[in-house]
């Protein structure tokens, strides 16, 4: 018999802190929390719980998969740490889900739409990619501020559907009649299973000591402006 496949799921790209284990492609485990960035307090407890639930069906983990963005910069460094330091302490393989895969592997559109998922990147930032409903990418991930015409060509040629934590802000300025826009999309960890299920088949293991996620943009930090002292 072919041995049981067990993989653990975890996404922080965004604002949702979610976990879950799948057996064989099929989610067993999960704890999800939408309430805001609490990765740092959340993630540990949740990856506690779930391989407390790996104990008790007295499964072992054959990997880590881990969205590995574009996102936030912080929510990617936190995942990534989580998922090196579980592969190096469980000696299992690290896989990496590509964010904007991860979206549009959850979206349902019509058969002839193109997919465009929108990654909130703040202001009028978004980070995006266009695919077809096979799922291959007709454009490729780009930083863009979102204007009228900045997804014009694909419009002119027929139905958008846009979705994501990025997409809302956009509503008001994309016009088009081609334009969908669907609500409530979110990166789960729990949507990650068929994709990650896939990625070990393929064997597509990723360095552990080496790998690094898909920030896109180089991280700015800023400072309160409480903590600015005024220079006289």
């Amino acid at each position: 018999m072919r041995p049981i496949m067990v993989i653990l799921n975890i996404e922080t790209s965004a604002t949702v802190c979610s976990v879950a284990t799948a057996q064989d492609g099929e989610t067993v485990f999960e704890k999800t929390s939408i309430d805001g960035p609490s990765h740092a307090q959340l993630l540990g407890v949740f990856v506690d719980e779930a391989l407390k639930d790996l104990r008790r069906r007295e499964l072992q983990l054959d990997a880590v998969a881990v969205s590995s963005g574009p996102g936030s910069y912080t929510g990617l460094r936190i995942g990534v740490s989580m998922a090196k330091g579980l592969c190096f302490g469980l000696n299992v393989p690290l896989l990496s889900i590509p964010t904007l895969d991860l979206l549009a592997s959850s979206a349902t559109c019509s058969s002839d739409a193109l997919l465009c998922p929108m990654i909130d990147a703040r202001r009028m930032e978004v980070y995006s990619a266009i695919y077809d409903a096979e799922l291959r990418q007709v454009r490729g991930v780009e930083a863009e501020v979102v204007t009228s015409d900045a997804y014009k060509p694909y419009l002119d040629r027929g139905k958008v559907c846009f979705f994501g934590d990025g997409a809302g802000k956009c509503k008001s300025v994309i016009q088009s009649a081609n334009a969908a826009f669907i609500d409530g999309i979110l990166p789960l960890a729990r949507l990650m299973t068929p994709l990650s299920a896939r990625a070990y088949e393929a064997g597509r293991f990723e360095d552990a000591a080496y790998f690094e996620p898909f920030y896109l943009k180089d991280f700015i930090a800023t400072i309160p402006k409480n903590k600015v002292i005024s220079r006289k």
